[in-house]
């Protein structure tokens, strides 16, 4: 019998473990570093997430184990406490304890590491769970795109001001409180905040996973990349959108920025942070987009997500984009680079492209919300439907709103 199956035949009456969200790091002397967020959900299920990258939906008793072993207990400990509660004998529970922590830690330290295929670990299907908040959210700290205030296109309407230190700090708060582990900022051009390091520290210090967002102008400057580094960011997504210069510059709208940006990517690339280019594969790319793949594996790039306006582009563009998509997809794979997703969803066999191809997009917004620069929240970006505000509503009222229910009945009633 497999360990989840004896898990499953165990008795699940107990009253549950209340809920709380719990995170363990590695010390940084660690060999091997890694991060666990657990967050026990109303009715006693956990969902652990490893690295802001693996989710595992955990039953009640399976959530008890793995908070014990956020909490430091060894296997004596575990098997007293689960033995106790669930009344099983204490050497069933300690085996299991021993077999579930080595499985996670095997997790935790493997790299692309499928849990279904190596471990044999059951794990729900993308998005199949209800959950008490999202994986993850995306914070636009501004909509201004360069020093003069550009606006990013389309936005500026919507939105009257930015959000204070203070009020994005409370923001932050909030969202660990309800149990989102990974937030990552994104804009506009979110390094225009001079305050962004100091919101990076202030998330870390509470738990949560950072990620930035950001088109790697001012990554150029090493003390600037430095100060986000030292205030504990761990991620970069550095947007390039081609190897060529002029045609960077023209999809960009801005001179010099393929030199700037390239540089900034370079600074990364040498830092110790993990970095991915998102790469938008648009008409003006299209033809070129293979050749920019090899042109970011030859600089040192580790991971490519790809991504594409499908859904929006004239009916005569989507067959030539989907192709493109398809010979980007198959670039990656050639240059042995990582294909990723930049949500902070688990699943190693699904992919940008398959999800851009036609993944209901409900699904995709059923683990995901979007900030906007005045605190107001979307199911996620570009879904200009604002579900409440975080500086004024509750957050029931935000994630059980019924406009979202709405959005996501499809896959909640499958």
């Amino acid at each position: 019998m497999s360990l989840l199956d004896k898990v499953k035949s165990w008795f699940t009456h107990l009253r549950p473990l209340p809920p709380q969200m719990l995170h363990y790091q590695t010390p940084p002397e660690a060999e091997q570093q890694y991060r666990l967020h657990l967050r026990i959900e109303k009715d006693g299920r956990g969902l652990l997430i490893i690295n802001a990258a693996t989710v595992l939906h955990l039953n009640q008793t399976a959530a008890e184990y793995v908070r014990l072993l956020i909490q430091g207990a060894d296997a004596e400990e575990a098997a007293r406490a689960i033995a106790r509660r669930y009344r099983v004998p204490r050497a069933t529970a300690r085996a299991d304890y021993e077999r579930l922590r080595e499985q996670i830690l095997t997790l935790a330290t493997t790299q692309d590491l499928c849990p279904v295929t190596y471990l044999g670990m059951e794990r729900a299907e993308p998005f199949s769970a209800e959950s008490s908040a999202p994986y993850r959210v995306d914070l636009a700290l501004t909509y201004r795109t360069d020093e003069a205030g550009t606006l990013s296109p389309g936005t500026g309407k919507r939105v009257e001001r930015e959000l204070t230190t203070g009020e994005w700090q409370r923001v932050i708060t909030t969202l660990w409180n309800v149990g989102v582990p990974h937030i990552c900022f994104t804009g506009g051009e979110p390094t225009l905040r001079d305050d962004l390091a100091e919101l990076i520290r202030y998330a870390e210090g509470l738990g949560q996973v950072t990620g930035l967002l950001t088109d790697g102008r001012r990554l150029r400057q090493q003390a600037y990349l430095d100060e986000l580094l030292l205030a504990g960011l761990d991620h970069l997504q550095i947007t390039l959108t081609s190897h060529q210069p002029a045609l960077h510059d023209a999809i960009v709208g801005r001179a010099g920025a393929w030199e700037e940006a390239a540089a900034g990517l370079r600074n990364a690339l040498a830092a110790d942070i993990y970095v991915t280019v998102p790469l938008v594969v648009l008409p003006a790319n299209a033809d070129s987009v293979t050749e920019t793949v090899a042109y970011l594996a030859g600089l040192g790039v580790p991971a490519i997500a790809l991504s594409s306006p499908l859904r929006t582009a004239p009916a005569e563009e989507q067959q030539a984009l989907q192709q493109a998509l398809e010979a980007a997809r198959e670039a990656v794979h050639r240059h042995h680079l990582t294909l990723v997703w930049d949500l902070a969803a688990p699943y190693s066999h699904i992919n940008p492209v398959e999800v851009e191809a036609g993944f209901p997009a409900d699904q995709v917004i059923r683990q995901h919300l979007y900030v906007e620069p005045d605190g107001d929240v979307l199911p996620t970006q570009g879904y200009n439907l604002v579900l409440g505000n975080l500086l004024r509503d509750p957050w029931e009222a935000i994630w059980d709103n019924p406009a979202r229910r709405k959005l996501e009945g499809s896959v909640v009633n499958a």
